[in-house]
């Protein structure tokens, strides 16, 4: 009897333990209670209704759905959106293992919108295995600034006076835009001034690509990401800013999110003036004759630039997407320019003015048609097809007048330029995805992309009352390349440990022609480009990441044609059609400190580059030609270091340090040439967030003077600061900010060779922007303005 009685009661302990162990299923819908859409990405959370402690949670799908499971029996549900008052339930009825909750309404709260906005400003740098992603955030010094000065506040990235972009002190660095090449950061395009601030939601910097990317650029991948909001609703922002030089413009951002559709569009008009001083000196060092030249000048600019597209959600797993950016540009410049020449005793021969007037009108446009499809059986296993197109044309001519007022000078009175230029880019793109578990991913695809370009320019010299075509300066040159390339790469990554392997394949078919003379140049190549990456997590808050790439630098277009820029006669750049690529290899380790307070990322790296194009001067009767060429080799060894320390809650600290030792080795006109010499550049910021919501930036730039294969370019150092007041909750922003304080960001070279001596100098000078923004829906109020290249 005891023993049957016993077994009874462990029978019913055992059900009653089975039973208590039984998961709950948990399941319902999150609705914006205003519209009642479905509202994605909701979070749903479990919390121990006695510790407080996360149990478990997940966020809902396109629907508004969720559902998860616990065995735990003594717990509160919270329900949040970014913008919305969150809910917690305490009250359930549970029903067969089961707990339906049923349609769950969120209300939108004004009150921790500015919360939000806040949360946002925090630009922060995010370490992949083979990339940095710099998120932008709202930095105070972006206030009306372009995509070249968002460039110069990232990590490992500077932007001369001239906006040439360098990484690590180096050039030949690829520009993608959301991972495609696009006329907007092309050379010729010149069109990054019409990305702004507000238009970029993460600058992904590449130092070792691997090879999933595109080989070009030896230094490296720069790729700025594009925001595209899709936030349930209508949504957006308008801006307005003005600034001293003219920098004035108005922006509106508007998106709108249903279930199946999300439209977006960004549009921006303005005008702005760059203003420059410059002044050349060639000297003749065998008879010591001079001509220099002083002068100002003036680039105005009015500007029209709007981006529209849509994201069709065909299903949970199919999204096709279509995209146009349209920019056009009306430019005007006015440059007045002061010549004077000497003879060996420094006694003045001749003198007269340059006048210029520049007038043209610039169409760029770019279309794109995607189609995403993701799998059902890993969240990473996806199939990328585009197709991307994109123009770009300039028609522009120029007036110069030469006016004697002592001396002779056997120039033109008057010449006249003309430039009829235009370029076609065609990119198609598949890429493949497919994890194995949770630790390998196999990766593969392809590109083709197809650059038609025409350059009819053309010289025209005023003689006997007319004008007469100056045959040695007029020419018609056509360039059309097409780079096919494959690739696959395999990635392990565990808790501790991961490696990436990659080779990808490029054939470049190149074909350049100077119509007028019949003069061709083509060429073909076929290239391998292996890449290695891997990290190791020594210490939950520090890794170690080592990488390897060889990439490649085809010759630009403009090095490649031939054409003589007269703005100057005396200081003359022209194309060099046998121009070769430069090949580097590149090899990295990256250390990576993170803890709340301070974070450090130090990188060693070592580049090898043959065939490296530098420009090369020539001199003959005081004129300077500089024409780029291939010269020898260079060996780079570098040391870079990022920080970030944040001392309180209001006062941050962030520094960025790159030195770079090279070695040149090379042969020019038969004459052997090594050198050593180094580089440096340092970069600080500090943040300070002031009572009644002010927040105040100042940035310290400086870069080291360096040397060429010919020249000696000189160091500056300038500063930047912001000031922004947020009012009406964070709705409406106030910005102020005011770039090179000092004026003190001078480009200043010399070129000291046996038979000749050049001088050069160019000061932009100081720029002051103000701007105001308002937020509506649950857009956020942003900066929208900017600069652009010269």
């Amino acid at each position: 009897m005891k023993t049957s009685s016993l077994f009874v009661l462990v029978l019913i302990l055992s059900g009653q333990l089975a039973l208590a162990q039984s998961p709950l299923t948990i399941s319902g819908k999150v609705l914006d209670r205003a519209s009642q859409q479905p509202l994605e990405y909701a979070t749903v959370k479990l919390v121990d209704a006695q510790t407080a402690e996360l149990i478990s949670g997940t966020t809902t799908d396109a629907n508004g759905m969720f559902s998860l499971e616990t065995t735990h029996k003594n717990f509160t549900i919270e329900v949040g959106f970014i913008g919305f008052v969150s809910r917690t339930l305490t009250d359930f009825d549970i029903s067969s293992g089961q707990l339906k909750l049923g349609a769950i309404s969120l209300e939108e709260d004004t009150e921790t919108l500015d919360e939000v906005v806040v949360q946002g400003e925090k630009s922060q740098t995010v370490f992949k295995l083979d990339k940095r992603v710099f998120n932008v955030g709202q930095d105070l010094s972006s206030t009306g600034a372009s995509a070249l000065e968002v460039l110069n506040n990232v990590p490992s990235v500077t932007v001369n006076i001239e906006g040439q972009i360098r990484l690590r002190g180096s050039a030949g660095v690829q520009i993608l835009i959301n991972g495609k090449p696009s006329v907007l950061a092309s050379e010729q395009g010149n069109a990054l001034g019409t990305l702004t601030a507000d238009m970029i939601e993460s600058i992904e910097v590449i130092t070792n690509p691997s090879a999933k990317y595109d080989a070009e650029g030896t230094s490296g991948i720069i790729n700025i990401v594009l925001k595209k909001e899709e936030k349930k609703g209508l949504n957006g922002s308008v801006t307005l800013n003005t600034g001293v030089p003219n920098n004035h413009s108005l922006g509106l951002s508007v998106n709108k999110r249903t279930n199946k559709f999300n439209l977006f569009s960004q549009l921006g008009v303005g005008h702005r003036t760059f203003p420059r001083e410059y002044k050349t000196i060639n000297r003749d060092l065998t008879d010591n004759t001079a001509i220099s030249s002083i002068g100002d000048s003036d680039k105005n600019e009015t500007f029209f630039n709007i981006i529209l597209g849509t994201d069709y959600h065909i299903n949970a797993q199919n999204v096709l997407s279509l995209t146009g950016h349209f920019a056009y540009e009306i430019e005007s410049e006015y440059a007045d320019t002061e010549f004077s020449e000497r003879d060996a005793d420094n006694s003045l021969i001749s003198q007269w003015n340059r006048n210029e007037v520049t007038e043209a009108t610039n169409p760029k446009w770019q279309y794109e048609l995607q189609y995403k499809k993701d799998f059902t059986d890993h969240e990473d296993h996806t199939l990328l097809f585009s197709a991307l197109g994109s123009y770009f044309g300039k028609d522009q001519s120029s007036e110069f007048e030469n006016t004697p007022f002592f001396g002779e000078t056997n120039l033109s009175e008057q010449q006249q330029t003309r430039t009829d230029f235009k370029e076609g880019e065609y990119t198609f793109k598949l890429d493949y995805t497919h994890p194995f578990g949770e630790q390998i991913t196999w990766e593969a695809g392809s590109q083709y992309v197809i650059t038609d370009v025409t350059n009819d320019y053309a010289v025209s010299d005023w003689a006997d009352n007319r004008w007469e075509l100056n045959p040695d300066l007029t020419n018609v040159f056509d360039y059309m390349q097409k780079v096919l390339g494959v690739y696959s790469t395999a990635a392990y990554e565990g808790d501790k440990f991961g490696v990436k392997l990659g080779l990808r394949v490029e054939n470049t078919d190149l074909q350049t022609e100077l119509v007028n003379t019949e003069q061709e140049n083509n060429r073909q190549f076929t290239d391998f480009f292996p890449t290695l990456h891997s990290s190791y997590k020594v210490l939950e808050n520090f890794s170690l990441q080592a990488g390897y790439s060889r990439r490649i630098s085809r010759p630009r277009l403009w090095d490649l044609n031939p054409f003589f820029n007269i703005r100057n006669n005396y200081s003359i750049r022209t194309g060099n059609p046998e121009l070769m690529p430069e090949y580097t290899d590149s090899y990295e380790v990256t250390g990576i400190y993170d803890q709340e307070a301070f974070s450090l990322n130090a990188a060693v790296y070592y580049r090898y580059t043959s065939d490296v194009v530098e420009d090369v001067s020539t001199f003959e009767d005081n004129v300077s030609i500089s024409m780029p060429m291939n010269i020898g080799i260079n060996k780079a060894t570098g040391l870079e270091f990022n920080a970030k320390y944040y001392p309180t809650d209001w006062w941050t600290l962030n520094g960025d340090f790159n030195y770079n030792y090279f070695q040149r080795e090379g042969e020019f006109e038969t004459t052997t040439f090594d050198f050593n010499a180094d580089q440096w550049s340092a970069r600080m910021t500090t943040k300070f967030k002031l009572p009644a919501d002010f927040d105040f930036e100042v940035t310290g730039n400086y870069r080291s003077s360096y040397q060429t294969f010919q020249q000696e370019v000189s160091d500056y150092m300038f500063v930047d600061l912001g000031v922004r007041k947020k009012i009406m909750k964070g709705k409406t922003i106030v910005n102020l900010s005011v770039r090179d304080v000092f004026a003190s960001r001078i480009s200043e070279s010399e070129t000291i060779q046996p038979e000749f001596y050049l001088y050069d100098y160019r000061l932009q000078g100081r720029f002051i922007t103000l701007g105001v923004s308002y937020g509506f829906g649950k857009g956020e109020a942003m900066e929208f303005s900017g600069q652009k290249r010269f």
